[in-house]
């Protein structure tokens, strides 16, 4: 099997078999985010994607279950490669019980309603959607290309489709000046996704990103451990979304917190409290990316 460049993929998708249909990120502009810098985004040629898929078969068929299709913007394929795509997986792993990819919020709303159906339709179940934030300033400082409103009606239309969601936010992402807003807005765009699932990062920063330098300029002011549980009980205590699972425990995070929207948000809103008040945080050097 081929793979150009570092292996990204969701935590959940760890005993997945990973199929690279696209190279890097058409976007790859996100001032935090050093994944996909060094690749040049591209669509796989069809025939080494069909190769990869029959050689994984042919090496790990009895022990896949999942399979998901990267770099990090798949759905940027045409439909009808999609299509094929899935079709293939399905007829050389016909154990396979879901596949999942990547989604930005710019690939969802370039398809048409019926271009995604067709791609649900045909096996695509599960959609990973980066959306970090939902304030619109933190989303323009970190040039995510996409605002809150459009966020929310890529998680809408998904859903609309068929697909599952999982979303993914960044605890620390709108520093000292926005800690407020980014932690009342990104629960204002949950309410509106009603995702399946939502995971919470904690924000590392990385020397080769954009942010590291202005981190250096003192242009962004990185949360300590006590502002980063702040920022969590504030959005916990307004989102609304019930039945979404609910993952904070991340290697990255200062503190594990899983459960269910709504149902464990006083237990949740309980541990952030005990956790400050004994100020019990993941050591520095426990957390990794």
């Amino acid at each position: 099997m081929q793979y150009e460049g570092i292996v990204y993929r969701p935590p959940s998708e760890a005993q997945s078999l990973i199929i690279q249909a696209t190279i890097g990120c058409a976007h790859n502009t996100c001032v935090f985010c050093s994944m996909y810098r060094g690749k040049k985004f591209r669509v796989r040629k069809m025939e080494d994607i069909k190769a990869d898929i029959v050689e994984g078969a042919r090496l790990y068929g009895r022990y896949v279950s999942k399979v998901f299709l990267a770099d990090g913007d798949a759905l940027a394929m045409t439909t009808q490669d999609m299509v094929k795509i899935i079709a293939f997986v399905k007829q050389q792993l016909p154990q396979v019980t879901q596949i999942s990819s990547y989604a930005t919020a710019q690939d969802l709303l370039e398809k048409s309603l019926d271009e995604l159906q067709l791609i649900k339709d045909s096996g695509l179940d599960l959609l990973y959607i980066g959306a970090e934030s939902g304030d619109n300033q933190v989303l323009h400082s970190m040039a995510k290309g996409v605002t809150a409103e459009q966020l929310a009606q890529a998680g809408i239309k998904a859903h609309q489709a068929g697909f599952r969601t999982s979303v993914t936010l960044i605890s620390g992402l709108g520093s000292r000046q926005r800690l407020k807003e980014h932690a009342l807005e990104s629960a204002r765009l949950i309410s509106q996704m009603q995702p399946e699932f939502l995971g919470f990062l904690t924000l590392m920063v990385e020397e080769q990103t954009p942010l590291s330098k202005l981190v250096q300029q003192g242009k962004f002011q990185l949360l300590e451990p006590d502002e980063v549980m702040e920022e969590m009980e504030l959005f916990l205590q307004a989102v609304d979304s019930p039945g979404t699972v609910f993952r904070a425990n991340h290697a990255s995070n200062y503190v594990n917190l899983r459960g269910t929207l709504n149902q464990d948000k006083e237990r949740l809103l309980n541990q952030i409290r005990q956790a400050r008040s004994n100020t019990s945080y993941k050591p520095e050097y426990f957390r990794g990316l």
